[in-house]
């Protein structure tokens, strides 16, 4: 059985060469690291299966930004509204 969140990323050519499709992946891995993927059915959660497809805007914000992005869209993802 599933025990955590586990995530897929698709970085497609249109995003950039093979240096920034890298730095996109990086990103998404570090966001997702940092949200404790291991720990969701310690904390009652259903473990999900998180795809992820990175655009441009990505490279050019804030780290803080697209954590608080990652964040919203568990939340939603998990089925809490607030």
């Amino acid at each position: 059985m599933l025990t955590g969140d586990r995530l897929g990323i698709i970085a497609s050519r249109r995003l950039g060469n093979s240096v920034i499709r890298s730095r996109a992946k990086r990103l998404v891995r570090e966001v997702f690291r940092q949200q404790e993927p291991d720990r969701a059915a310690e904390l009652g959660y259903r473990p999900l299966d998180v795809v992820v497809i990175p655009r441009r805007e990505l490279l050019d914000a804030p780290f803080a930004a697209v954590e608080a992005d990652y964040r919203t869209s568990l939340t939603r993802m998990r089925g809490f509204r607030g």
